[in-house]
């Protein structure tokens, strides 16, 4: 796009941004719950992470082009923690359907404001560093966007065979400016087991961070051929509400019901550190490790122990002698897991009773 119709702050005047806000993230039980999801809890800063994300977003576009997808519920607890953003700045889902509709939905609305306009979809629990190599991929991706019509992914090259993650096998290459590396997306693949994982990262696979950029025009068009289960039903949400648009939309992600369906998806190349942390050890790659290897947020004290993380809320938590433990104290509820099991806390709430799955009293942030 040519410099001289972005605004004078240098950002393009047709950028939006989603922020996906939905989701508890139970993986990082106790602190994270229904009443208080993972985007509130301070994992990468001593801020909520959704407050993270939406600081990044207001170096791209200012306030009034930000949309943040929610229920009512989160919308609730997230006004609290950031209490600028006025009632517009949310989109409230009326029921939980998944990524396709929201991102549908939220496109439709915002073409209907700028026809020309370009989304960056964003997830409020992610963590990236630095902020000003992200917004500059971002803005370039916008420019691809514009030009070529396609749906851009952002892609990250794996430092680990992670399992936790989807990957995205690269095809063709694409013209991109200067730094950026660009390609076609020649197939995305699920979360793999470790061996595959492996393989994945041996054969050049990238990292799919879940980040996307498109014009609305564009991904309604997309979503129209591809996925007419969506589709169809959008004139619904002007012909009778949105209400009733997600009455009758499947429950759906976007990568299953669009971006795996089209011909036209496309890649960046992330030029910044990218985490989705989803779990308590990720905290060792979030926050800053001691000399031993320990991360300690809120009030702890680690003495003789190496590669521990202790996260501590209304209370002060102590280990002594101890390695490669996740200690988590939060209101009347005290986990102590093994760095190793920490990413099977699901299988931990399966089996607990449904009055120990929710601190009650969950205390404030770290």
């Amino acid at each position: 796009m040519p410099e001289s119709t972005r605004s004078s702050t240098g950002t393009d005047p047709h950028i939006y941004v989603t922020v996906l806000a939905g989701g508890v993230g139970s993986r990082f039980w106790p602190a994270s719950t229904p009443s208080r999801p993972k985007q509130l809890l301070p994992l990468a800063s001593d801020e909520p992470l959704i407050v993270d994300t939406v600081n990044r977003a207001l170096g791209l576009v200012p306030e009034e082009r930000i949309r943040i997808l929610a229920s009512d519920r989160l919308t609730e607890l997230i006004s609290e923690v950031l209490p600028s953003l006025g009632r517009e700045a949310f989109m409230v889902e009326p029921q939980a359907r998944g990524t396709a509709p929201v991102l549908a939905w939220a496109a439709w609305e915002i073409a209907k404001i700028d026809p020309a306009a370009v989304i960056v979809s964003l997830h409020a629990d992610h963590i990236i560093k630095p902020t000003a190599a992200c917004l500059q991929l971002l803005q370039d991706a916008a420019d691809l966007a514009q030009e070529t019509g396609r749906l851009f992914t952002v892609s990250v090259p794996p430092s680990r065979p992670e399992t936790g993650y989807g990957y995205i096998e690269p095809g063709e290459p694409l013209d991109a400016p200067a730094g950026v590396q660009a390609f076609e997306v020649g197939a995305f693949h699920e979360k793999p087991d470790i061996e595959t994982a492996h393989r994945y990262v041996d054969q050049g696979h990238y990292w799919n961070s879940g980040i996307f950029v498109w014009t609305a025009s564009s991904f309604l068009n997309e979503v129209r051929a591809v996925a007419p289960e969506i589709g169809d039903l959008l004139p619904l949400i002007d012909d009778e509400s949105a209400e009733a648009f997600f009455a009758q939309v499947p429950n759906v992600s976007v990568d299953v019901a669009v971006l795996e369906r089209s011909a036209r998806v496309a890649s960046v190349t992330a030029t910044f550190d990218w985490d989705d942390v989803g779990s308590w050890d990720g905290l060792t790659r979030s926050r800053e490790a001691d000399a031993n290897g320990n991360v300690v947020v809120g009030s702890g004290h680690v003495v003789d122990g190496e590669n521990n993380v202790i996260y501590a809320e209304g209370g002060t938590v102590v280990t002594f002698g101890v390695d490669d433990l996740v200690v988590v104290q939060c209101g009347d509820i005290t986990l102590v897991s093994s760095t190793e099991r920490a990413p099977d806390l699901k299988q931990l709430l399966e089996q607990l009773p449904s009055s120990v799955r929710e601190p009650t009293t969950p205390g404030g942030n770290a």
